[in-house]
């Protein structure tokens, strides 16, 4: 396929736009990749039983090496599930990017000009009844031996969005979530600061950020 030069510049393809683009996307990939795994440890230091699962595989798996190798999350299955259920209560862009009609459509008993912006709740899908058991619950194990993943294909689990306005950074993000947590809890135990409770409490934004900032105590666990 060939692309005529006017057009390149008709889409401002300028080096320095690419650059800007792509600088852009990581920084928004940082900061949601940070959310995800502050949630992910709120949410396993509140439920305490998953805590202890997930470490004990982390460990299992890892045994006395001196660092974990991205190879290692592949057998980490619980992990995995670990922050998909993190992502379904706390999808880390709860509106998704905005999308448009490109007709009139009838939905839900409205109807809906065509070239209207359309915002998608991955939030309230995430919790919704039909779909989900016990769905303000976390629920790690409601992902084991499922078929459900990120890829935007089961519409009721969408937290990297689907088709082709889907979150383009979903492989980094995944990574960079398992790799970050897995590291947490293979080197140290965690525990809150006394007299401090979780504040389970969220913020709206482009980002989905806890209210309160986490605070947590690390307890070295490995040694060599």
């Amino acid at each position: 396929m060939q692309l005529q030069k006017d057009r390149m510049y008709d889409l401002d393809l300028t080096q320095d736009n690419i650059k800007g683009v792509l600088l852009d996307m990581f920084i928004g990939g940082t900061d949601t990749t940070k959310a995800t795994i502050e949630w992910t440890m709120a949410e396993l230091l509140k439920h305490p039983i998953a805590m202890k699962k997930v470490q004990e595989e982390v460990r299992n798996v890892l045994g006395k090496e001196s660092k974990v190798e991205m190879e290692d999350i592949s057998k980490m299955g619980y992990l995995k599930c670990v922050i998909k259920e993190t992502l379904r209560l706390h999808p880390a862009s709860p509106l998704l990017a905005p999308r448009r009609t490109s007709a009139s459509v009838k939905l839900g008993g409205y109807d809906i000009p065509s070239d209207t912006t359309v915002l998608i709740n991955a939030w309230a899908i995430h919790r919704d009844p039909e779909w989900w058991e016990k769905q303000e619950e976390f629920i790690p194990e409601r992902f084991e031996n499922s078929s459900i993943d990120f890829q935007g294909q089961d519409f009721h689990y969408i937290p990297f969005g689907f088709g082709r306005r889907a979150c383009p950074g979903l492989p980094f993000g995944i990574a960079s979530a398992e790799y970050a947590v897995a590291n947490l809890l293979y080197w140290f135990d965690w525990k809150l600061p006394a007299g401090e409770d979780l504040d389970m409490n969220d913020v709206y934004g482009i980002t989905l950020h806890m209210k309160t900032p986490l605070r947590v105590l690390p307890l070295s666990h490995v040694s060599f």
